[in-house]
C-alpha cells in the first residue's frame, strides 16, 4: 500500500471535504492575484521585474512561511489592512493575497491538509467567510484621499460587464459557508450567525 492510500485512511469524509475546499479557494486566490497584477501593472513592478506568473508561483511556491519582509510579515486581516493604507507605498495585491490566505489557513487550525485528529472549529470557517465578503467589499471600494480606487478591479462598460473578481470571490464565499454548515452539522456544534453592513464591518476575529 503506497503512502497516499494510508493517509486517506487516516483522512474522514469531513477532512477530505477539507483539503478540497482549501485546495480550491487557494486555486482562487492565485486567479484572483493574477487579475489582479493584471488590472493593476503598477503594483507588480513595486514587486518584481519578472513576470505575473513567475510572482504569483514565488507567493505561493517560495517556501517563506507565509512571511514576507516587503509587508513586515504581517499575514491576517493585519496585512489586508495594509493594502488599503493610504501611507502604503508598496505593492498592494502583495498584502491583501497573503492576508487573505493566510486568513484562510487560520481559520482552518493553521493547517492546509487535514487527518482525523484535526479539530476545525466551523464558527471560525464561517467568520472566514464574513471577512471575504468584507475584503472584497474594501477591494471594489476603498479609495485613497484622491478618490480613486486603491485597486482596480471590475471593469462596468456601457457595452460590457465584467464581474470576474465578484464572482471569483462568490466561489470563496460559497466553498467556506457549505464547509462551516457541513462541519457545524456533523460535529453537532452552533454557529453564531452575524449580520453587519459591509460599508462600515470590522474583521470577524477567531
Amino acid at each position: 500500500m503506497d503512502r497516499s492510500s494510508v493517509s486517506q485512511f487516516a483522512k474522514s469524509d469531513l477532512d477530505r471535504m477539507a483539503d478540497v475546499e482549501m485546495r480550491e479557494n487557494t486555486d482562487s486566490l492565485r486567479h484572483l492575484m493574477v487579475k489582479l497584477y493584471k488590472r493593476n501593472p503598477r503594483e507588480l513592478k513595486k514587486s518584481t521585474s519578472g513576470t505575473v506568473d513567475e510572482m504569483v508561483d514565488w507567493v505561493f511556491e517560495g517556501g517563506h512561511g507565509w512571511k514576507f519582509k516587503a509587508i513586515n510579515e504581517l499575514q491576517g486581516t493585519d496585512a489586508i489592512y495594509l493594502a488599503f493604507k493610504p501611507d502604503y507605498a508598496g505593492d498592494r495585491v502583495l498584502p491583501f493575497i497573503v492576508g487573505l490566505q493566510t486568513m484562510l489557513i487560520k481559520a482552518h487550525g493553521g493547517k492546509i491538509e487535514f487527518y482525523l485528529t484535526d479539530n476545525i472549529d466551523p464558527q471560525n470557517v464561517y467568520n472566514a467567510a464574513r471577512n471575504v465578503e468584507i475584503a472584497a467589499w474594501k477591494l471594489s471600494n476603498a479609495r485613497d484621499p484622491k478618490g480613486q480606487l486603491y485597486l482596480l478591479t471590475n471593469e462596468l462598460h456601457d457595452n460590457e460587464r465584467n464581474l470576474s473578481f465578484e464572482r471569483e470571490f462568490g466561489k470563496i464565499i460559497g466553498r467556506l459557508d457549505v464547509y462551516s454548515i457541513t462541519l457545524a452539522e456533523k460535529t453537532q456544534r452552533l454557529i453564531t450567525r452575524f449580520a453587519q453592513s459591509l460599508a462600515t464591518a470590522l474583521f470577524l476575529p477567531f
